[in-house]
């Protein structure tokens, strides 16, 4: 028995038949017979005729084989793994280490990349995320990653001196950008927080001045945090014994605007024999102009 499907075109038109019909066998011979005109049905239920014909010996399979199999939702893996192996490109799993620890950082930092939230959200993003399969990590919950955060604050020169001597090893870096910003903080429990120049525009609100120091193609060295009511220039004396001390460096070329470099600092880096590049003011620009110089 089978489904016999034939298109006729009359008028301009295409016309489908659908005969349902049989072959059997007389005097020697092959003959087909009609059972049925099915070209009412649609074409799924052509389609689930010619199915059930197919396993006519099996047909109690076919019903039950949608009960017979459970879907199931998986961990996702793709932005775990990409994220990850670009941190390991960047060389920051071996700056955080393979403790506990340091994994637990590293998820915070892929979580961050991933979704920006706050340390709960980064514990349900893990229970849809194969976070647990890649990093090797077992369970953990928002406290972990609360004290997580207190271990990378005591853990921080360690991992930034780590970063830099992985990206120094085949070129030194002899010339530094540096620059402040601020972030306004909600609240008055914070041993930083303070009122001071706000860039936010939030007035009323207390605030934490950050300092990044990255080096000449921009990659970050080393970030800090200060009071907020700290003054831009105030912050820089910080950033240049962290240069000389901690990364050994000798020689330096600092970058800042004419808001952060001004004339004492520039005279401290002439000093100790560092070079510094700046803007220079309105007033120096006229002086040049009247000179000739411009």
């Amino acid at each position: 028995m089978y489904v016999d499907t034939s298109h006729i075109i009359r008028g301009g038109k295409t016309y489908t038949r659908h005969l349902l019909r049989e072959s059997y066998r007389a005097n020697g011979k092959v003959l087909h017979r009609t059972i049925a005109n099915v070209s009412q049905c649609s074409e799924a239920e052509i389609a689930a005729i010619r199915l059930a014909l197919r396993h006519k010996g099996e047909l109690e399979h076919l019903g039950t084989l949608q009960d017979a199999v459970t879907l199931q939702q998986g961990l996702s893996c793709g932005a775990v793994w990409t994220v990850y192996h670009v941190a390991r490109r960047l060389c920051i799993d071996k700056a955080l280490g393979t403790t506990r620890a340091g994994k637990l950082a590293l998820w915070q930092v892929i979580a961050r990349v991933i979704d920006h939230g706050s340390r709960l959200s980064a514990v349900r993003l893990a229970l849809s995320h194969a976070a647990c399969d890649v990093l090797g990590l077992d369970t953990f919950d928002e406290d972990a990653l609360y004290e997580n955060l207190a271990w990378l604050a005591e853990a921080q020169a360690a991992v930034e001196d780590r970063l830099l001597v992985q990206r120094t090893k085949t070129t030194p870096v002899t010339l530094f950008l540096y620059d402040v910003t601020s972030s306004y903080v909600e609240g008055t429990h914070n041993a930083l927080a303070a009122f001071g120049y706000n860039r936010d525009g939030k007035k009323g609100k207390r605030q934490i001045v950050i300092g990044l120091l990255c080096d000449e193609d921009g990659q970050p060295v080393s970030i800090e945090v200060f009071p907020g009511n700290t003054h831009d220039p105030q912050t820089f004396a910080a950033q240049l014994a962290k240069v000389k001390t901690r990364f050994g460096v000798t020689d330096i070329t600092f970058v800042g605007d004419r808001g952060m470099l001004k004339g004492q600092h520039i005279e401290d880096l002439a000093q100790q024999g560092f070079h510094s590049i700046t803007a220079i003011t309105k007033p120096q620009i006229d002086k040049l102009l009247r000179t000739g110089t411009l």
